[in-house]
C-alpha cells in the first residue's frame, strides 16, 4: 500500500494552522475568544523572562493582537477557566483538562518522592503534613511563608529549604494548586479551594487519559511520531504512546504518512485518515514576532525539519560567546521564519538592537516596511511610546 506524502509546504501550512498562525491575528483576545485560543494550543508555557513581554503573553498576542495580559488573569483567577500546572514546563491549561491531570499528579507524586529524596540531603517528607496544615488553617501562602527558621539557600531548586521542597511536591502531586501569582510569585492554596467542584470531582480511568493525551496531541500537531505525541503533554510514556498509535492504526483511526522536511527528506508519521483531504491554505503573509517558547517552535528539532530554522536560547551562554543575543525573538512571515530580532523594553522605549535575516531571506523595502509595522504594533502592546533603533541594527550579510 502506497504511503501518502505530505509535501513540505503543505506540512508547514497544516502545522501553522493547527497552531493558530494561519489567519490574521484579529479577535477580542479575552473571554471566550481567548479561551478558544488556549484550547486550540492545548496549553501556554509560562516563563519569567520579561525583556519585552513574558512568554505566555507574547504567545497569545501573536495570535490575537487585541490581547492584553489582564485578559489571561481574568480567565485564571477570576473566572477559573484555566489552571496552572506542569507539562514539559510550567504552563497555563484549560480547566476542562484538569481531570486528566490526575494521572500526572499520581505519577509525579511517586516519581518525585523518590527522586527528590535521593537528590537532596534534607528530609522534605517530614514537612509535608506541616505545610498542608499551615495552608489549611491559615490560608494561601507563598514559598517564602513556609519553613520559618529553616536555612534559606540561593533559590535554585537544588538549594530549596525542606518546606519549600514539600510545597512544590504538594503542588506537583495535585494536593495544592496555584491560587494566583503576586508578580511572578506563586500563591498556593488547597486544591479543593481553587478548582471548581465540577472539575475537581471528575475522574477518568488512566486508559481514557492516555487516549485523550495522544488524540489531543495529534489533533494539535496535525501529524506526529509516537515519540512526539508522548512529548506533547509529557504525561504518557513513549511506550504508552507507541501502543496507542499501533492500536489506533489497526482500528483505522490513524494512517501512516511521510512528511517532507525542508531538505526533502521524508519522515514517517501518523495522522488522521482525512488529513490529505482537508489541507489548509497558505498563512497570510504577515510578519509576526514570536516568543522563543511559542508552541510552534517549542520542539526545536521539528522546527528545524519543517522550516530549516535552528534556535538556541543564549541566556546561559557567556556574552562574548553568544551568536545573537541574550533573548532574541523569531520572526514568522506567512509560512517562513525570516529571521530573529534582539529587542528590549527600556522604560517607555522599545529598543531594537539587531535583526538577523535567515539565510536566503532578502530584506527588500516591502519586507522591511512589514517588519517596521509589526514593531509599531509590538510597541503599543508593550506600552512603549517610541522605538529606538541601534545604528546598523539591520544585520544583512
Amino acid at each position: 500500500m502506497t504511503v501518502p506524502v505530505l509535501r513540505n509546504s503543505a506540512a508547514r501550512h497544516l502545522f501553522l494552522a493547527r497552531h493558530g498562525l494561519q489567519g490574521r491575528p484579529s479577535g477580542a483576545g479575552k473571554g471566550a475568544d481567548l479561551t478558544g485560543v488556549i484550547d486550540q494550543l492545548g496549553f501556554v508555557q509560562l516563563d519569567s523572562v520579561n525583556t519585552f513581554a513574558r512568554a505566555h503573553d507574547l504567545i497569545l498576542w501573536s495570535r490575537r493582537q487585541q490581547y492584553r495580559p489582564r485578559g489571561l488573569q481574568h480567565l485564571l483567577h477570576r473566572d477559573r477557566q484555566m489552571f496552572e500546572h506542569w507539562t514539559h514546563d510550567a504552563a497555563i491549561i484549560p480547566i476542562e483538562s484538569f481531570a486528566h491531570w490526575r494521572l500526572r499528579f499520581a505519577r509525579d507524586e511517586a516519581r518525585l518522592a523518590s527522586r527528590w529524596q535521593d537528590q537532596r540531603r534534607d528530609d522534605f517528607h517530614s514537612k509535608i503534613d506541616a505545610v498542608l496544615r499551615q495552608i489549611s488553617d491559615h490560608g494561601a501562602c507563598t514559598s517564602g511563608q513556609v519553613g520559618e527558621g529553616e536555612s534559606r539557600g540561593s533559590g535554585g531548586w537544588w538549594d530549596w529549604h525542606p518546606s519549600k521542597t514539600a510545597l512544590e511536591y504538594l503542588w506537583r502531586s495535585g494536593q495544592i494548586s496555584v491560587l494566583r501569582r503576586d508578580g511572578f510569585t506563586k500563591v498556593y492554596d488547597l486544591t479543593e479551594r481553587v478548582i471548581p467542584a465540577e472539575h475537581l470531582n471528575r475522574r477518568h480511568h488512566p486508559d481514557e487519559t492516555i487516549d485523550w493525551c495522544c488524540s489531543g496531541a495529534l489533533d494539535r500537531l496535525g501529524f506526529a511520531t509516537s515519540g512526539e505525541l508522548a512529548a506533547f503533554w509529557d504525561h504518557v510514556s513513549p511506550a504508552e504512546a507507541k501502543v496507542w498509535c499501533a492500536t489506533a492504526l489497526a482500528e483505522g483511526r490513524l494512517i501512516e504518512i511521510d512528511v517532507e522536511g525542508v531538505d526533502g527528506k521524508l519522515r514517517r508519521s501518523f495522522a488522521r485518515p482525512d488529513v490529505m483531504d482537508s489541507l489548509p491554505l497558505a498563512p497570510v503573509p504577515r510578519v509576526r514576532i514570536l516568543s522563543p517558547f511559542d508552541p510552534a517552535l517549542r520542539d526545536r528539532k521539528r522546527a528545524e525539519r519543517l522550516f530549516g530554522f535552528f534556535y538556541r536560547i543564549e541566556i546561559f551562554v557567556p556574552a562574548p560567546q553568544r551568536k545573537y543575543g541574550y533573548y532574541v525573538f523569531p520572526l514568522l512571515e506567512g509560512d517562513r521564519i525570516i529571521g530573529r530580532i534582539d529587542m528590549k523594553r527600556e522604560g517607555s522605549v522599545l529598543a531594537v538592537r539587531a535583526f538577523w535575516p535567515e539565510p536566503g531571506v532578502r530584506m527588500g523595502a516591502g519586507r522591511i516596511a512589514a517588519l517596521r509595522r509589526e514593531l509599531d504594533r509590538a510597541a503599543v502592546f508593550g506600552g512603549c511610546d517610541d522605538i529606538a533603533f541601534t545604528e546598523n541594527w539591520m544585520r544583512v550579510k
